[in-house]
């Protein structure tokens, strides 16, 4: 599997559409109109991050030890 981006508006595809292809098709693809790029690329396209809820604490002061004398 090869990822490959359009790099040129055309009628069938818009520019920086990303794809999936297998081997055999991304070498006839690429060109003028597509190019390969890492998969990472796709990955940040395509997968939508979760979103993480953070809670802030409220500020406590800090502990202090008391001494004790005996």
């Amino acid at each position: 599997m090869k990822t490959i981006m359009a790099l040129r508006d055309t009628k069938e595809f818009k520019k920086g559409e990303i794809r999936r292809v297998d081997d055999k098709t991304a070498n006839m693809m690429v060109g003028l109109v597509w190019g390969y790029i890492s998969k990472s690329e796709w990955k940040k396209q395509t997968r939508n991050p979760k979103e993480v809820d953070t809670v802030e604490k409220p500020k406590t002061k800090k502990n202090e030890k008391s001494s004790k004398k005996n």
